[in-house]
């Protein structure tokens, strides 16, 4: 099978779920979204074309070099002396150009240097929220499956609980308002069984959707787990990990030293510019041209170096500068507000994780309580001291408890995902060491 396949691969996951007939685990999905989804694709497709264009500023520090040929035919007709003849002209050429000295040039080379980075940058973005969107999808599957299983169980808790009401009240043990209690609690439960069953049938068409395959099967999550809190202990430890980690970050940094370069080459316009030249051609005259009769073929070349410096250009030049420099310190600006939207992420990402782990532990000690709740709150209605009432709310509690405690563990799981999206270190290997601290 494809998926026990993939188990031996590093980014291994299926091992985090328990086995199932037709389930799929999260890498194989994932490697399936990242075939299939259109915002990756277009992102990778972006990058491709951002490294091509940044390749593209090279060519300003290359020679070029053209060919040119032509052929014509011209006519004379001179009175004194009398003349009248037709000639025929080929000639070709071939020239190249080296520049020497364009600091423009090279400072548009420098920057589309940092503009792939700023590429590169983009994809790992991309690939981090695919990481992300996925596992979304996948748990909320998963928590769907959850909440619709808990409320089946609770519907047929309520049947039996109803069942019993309606005994108890044909032998005049209770009285009609149990039965009518048990009853609209049933009622209830059945319109939120379909509430339930379509939101899975929705989370299920957005993980269909974004895997590019129908009737997609996650594999359920082993429990109860056990997943340490964030490592290192610290936000402001994630936060540093930040600064030369968060591609969005390393984006701004980019952007502010391409505008940098961009000041250099609006400098460029006082600074003049010198390039070799060279030239090689020949024209061949048949039947000689208009001084001449006789045919000949003339030779030239010519090697050469250009200078060129420009002397006033109207303050387009000084203008250009001022605002260059506006714009780096717009894009330093831009760099100081990413660092500090990263650093607020970072640190409700942290805070998320944390509080969410002590969420799961009040909410295991809850359901151990609830269930004790219901167990006492049965056995005092038995001997008649509670009513149909206490037990149906008991175990709406109860359940509640459950559907609550299985979100909580997905929320978990995706929180240690998107602390390190925040912080810019989430990578696919981060799938692999998940797996091992989640299975039993």
């Amino acid at each position: 099978m494809r998926s026990m396949r993939l188990i031996s691969m590093p980014l291994a996951f299926a091992a985090v779920f328990a086995p199932a007939a037709r389930a799929e685990s999260l890498l194989a999905l994932y490697d399936l979204a990242k075939a299939q989804d259109a915002t990756w694709q277009s992102a990778r497709s972006q990058y491709d074309a951002n490294l091509a264009r940044a390749e593209q500023a090279r060519a300003g520090l290359l020679p070029t070099v053209g060919l040119s040929a032509g052929i014509s035919r011209s006519a004379i007709d001179i009175d004194v002396p009398p003349t009248d003849r037709e000639y025929t002209t080929q000639g070709a050429s071939i020239s190249a150009s080296q520049p020497l000295y364009r600091p423009a040039n090279l400072a548009t080379y420098r920057q589309a240097k940092w503009q792939a980075d700023q590429a590169a940058q983009q994809l790992k973005q991309a690939s981090q929220d695919l990481i992300v969107r996925v596992s979304q999808a996948y748990f909320d599957v998963l928590a769907a499956q959850d909440t619709l299983a808990f409320v089946q169980a609770q519907k047929a808790a309520v049947a039996e609980q109803l069942a019993s009401a309606k005994r108890n009240f044909e032998v005049g043990t209770s009285t009609i308002t149990d039965t009518r209690e048990a009853q609209a609690r049933y009622d209830l439960v059945i319109a939120q069984e379909i509430a339930a069953d379509n939101d899975l049938r929705v989370k299920k068409l957005a993980l269909d959707t974004l895997v590019g395959k129908a009737d997609a099967k996650p594999d359920p999550i082993a429990a109860p787990m056990s997943v340490p809190p964030p490592q290192p202990a610290d936000p402001q430890a994630w936060v540093q990990q930040a600064e030369t980690a968060s591609p969005a970050i390393e984006q701004a940094r980019a952007a502010v030293e391409i505008a940098g370069l961009e000041v250099e080459k609006a400098r460029a316009g006082h600074k003049p510019t010198v390039d070799l030249t060279a030239n090689y051609g020949w024209q061949r005259n048949l039947e000689g041209n208009s001084s001449t009769p006789f045919t000949f073929t003339p030779k030239s070349g010519t090697v050469g170096v250009t200078f060129n410096m420009p002397l006033f250009s109207g303050f387009a030049v000084e203008n250009r500068v001022r605002e260059t420099l506006s714009l780096e310190d717009k894009a330093k600006s831009d760099l100081d507000a990413t660092r500090r939207s990263v650093a607020q992420q970072v640190r409700t990402a942290y805070f998320g994780v944390v509080s969410g782990q002590s969420q799961v532990k009040a909410l295991e000690a809850a359901e151990a309580s609830s269930q004790s709740a219901l167990d006492a709150n049965r056995l005092g209605y038995q001997v008649g001291v509670r009513i149909n009432i206490d037990v149906l709310n008991a175990q709406s509690q109860l359940y509640q408890t459950k559907r609550d405690l299985a979100q909580a563990r997905y929320n978990v799981l995706l929180g240690h995902l998107k602390l390190r999206q925040a912080n810019g270190t989430l990578e696919e290997g981060d799938v692999a060491r998940l797996n091992t601290l989640v299975v039993k």
